[in-house]
């Protein structure tokens, strides 16, 4: 009894020994999570974040968001705080040259690839995705999610209404515009600036097809090109369907969304956020309420994104936000969040590790993203650094005042060469 009695007593040390060296190793004190997943965003966000202080009741997690459609606030502010030392804990960044081309190249972000040697990532998520967070063999961001750029957004009993089906091609497209002009609707809503910037690089692959379109930001198909000279031609064209000059700059992209849906307008080139808003937020059922395809010009390609978190140098509480990247590249946080984002997961296992989670327009988006010809999203990061990104509006605002496709090819061929994009 007295040999039974010590080996208990020294099983109980052990057990309170381990719970006292758990309790050690699990972070504490405060994460700031930075990002732009405000108002209608934010349930996708806040997913995570309840999940995470289940899992560490300890961290205090502050979210830190600044709203702004595509992060076009929290970019310059993310930039000014980055500059001035004092980084969040963690930031959404896009996958790609946005997350590479700005703060890895500055020294500004620590190498992750410990995480996804630990946690199995190499078999978990895409290696063309793997590289695109990776520079000088260093991983430096974790993806929560894939979001499709360049989808045409409907309702099909407003287009069964107006006698106009779904265009495939560009050239659909503007048949339909005019028929859609003649009974008084708008044909392609389009709202704030950044949604016009959006707009563009669909256009773009639907006259360029994926190999030019991919070859413009590899450095090789020039911007002043004749090829994508025909592209701003062809923007314009797209432009005179739309209401840029009515009432865009007052909307967001929500307000542009409602205004498809309320039968203000036929139609919709939005990422597929868009699907997470009109579902989780307006309690629509995709399929059903809203239709969905690729924008003209762009079937068989997905335009893909990817919202991702890194840990910059230098942060508060590295202890915390280790545990925040763990928790986003899990099955468990993908599934957690991307039913309400509207999105589907980076890893290439969660969606069948739960599949009645994901409505009918995440299966299609997918089975795209598994099948279809990939490239990356200029608007939101993938192809071309953040300096090239706002030169681009510069570009942009050049165009809509001057209406000159050469003069803008122009420009972009100059702003390419300043921020070191475009392969120049």
């Amino acid at each position: 009894m007295k040999a039974r009695f010590v080996l208990l007593l020294v099983a109980a040390l052990l057990l309170a020994l381990v719970g006292t060296v758990v309790a050690q190793d699990a972070p504490s004190g405060e994460l700031e999570i930075f990002s732009w997943w405000a108002g209608d965003e934010g349930p996708a966000l806040e997913a995570l974040i309840d999940l995470y202080s289940e899992m560490y009741p300890d961290v205090e997690v502050i979210n830190a968001t600044v709203t702004g459609g595509s992060g076009v606030n929290a970019r310059a502010v993310l930039k000014t705080r980055m500059l001035g030392g004092d980084p969040p804990d963690s930031f959404q960044v896009h996958a790609g040259q946005e997350l590479v081309g700005t703060w890895v190249v500055a020294d500004r972000m620590e190498d992750i690839s410990f995480l996804y040697e630990e946690n199995g990532w190499f078999d978990s998520f895409p290696p063309d995705l793997i590289d695109e967070l990776t520079v000088d063999g260093g991983i430096y961001s974790v993806p929560v999610n894939i979001h499709r750029s360049n989808v045409m957004w409907f309702v099909p009993s407003n287009l069964e209404m107006w006698g106009v089906e779904v265009p495939e091609s560009l050239d659909d497209f503007f048949g339909a515009c005019e028929t859609l002009q003649a009974a008084g609707v708008t044909p392609l809503i389009v709202a704030e600036a950044w949604t016009v910037n959006h707009l563009w690089e669909s256009v773009a692959l639907g006259v360029l097809g994926a190999d030019n379109y991919n070859a413009l930001w590899a450095g090789e198909l020039s911007p002043n090109s004749p090829e994508v000279q025909e592209v701003w031609e062809t923007f314009g064209r797209v432009l005179d369907c739309t209401n840029l000059n009515e009432d865009a700059s007052g909307l967001s992209w929500q307000q542009a969304t409602d205004a498809m849906i309320a039968g203000d307008a036929a139609f919709n080139i939005m990422g597929d956020w868009a699907a997470g808003y009109m579902t989780t937020v307006l309690g629509l059922e995709p399929g059903v309420d809203y239709g969905y395809a690729p924008a003209p010009g762009n079937g068989g390609v997905f335009m893909w994104l990817s919202d991702s978190f890194g840990l910059p140098v230098g942060v508060a509480n590295r202890d915390a936000t280790v545990a925040w990247l763990s928790l986003l590249g899990s099955v468990e946080g993908q599934n957690a969040f991307n039913p309400l984002k509207g999105s589907i997961p980076a890893r290439i296992d969660a969606v069948e590790a739960a599949p009645d989670l994901y409505n009918t327009y995440l299966q299609s988006a997918s089975e795209s993203w598994a099948n279809d010809r990939l490239v990356g999203s200029l608007a939101h990061g993938v192809v071309a650094n953040e300096r090239f990104m706002g030169d681009f509006n510069q570009v942009m605002e050049i165009y809509l005042q001057s209406g000159s496709a050469a003069a803008a090819a122009a420009a972009m061929e100059a702003v390419c060469a300043q921020a070191g994009a475009c392969g120049l």
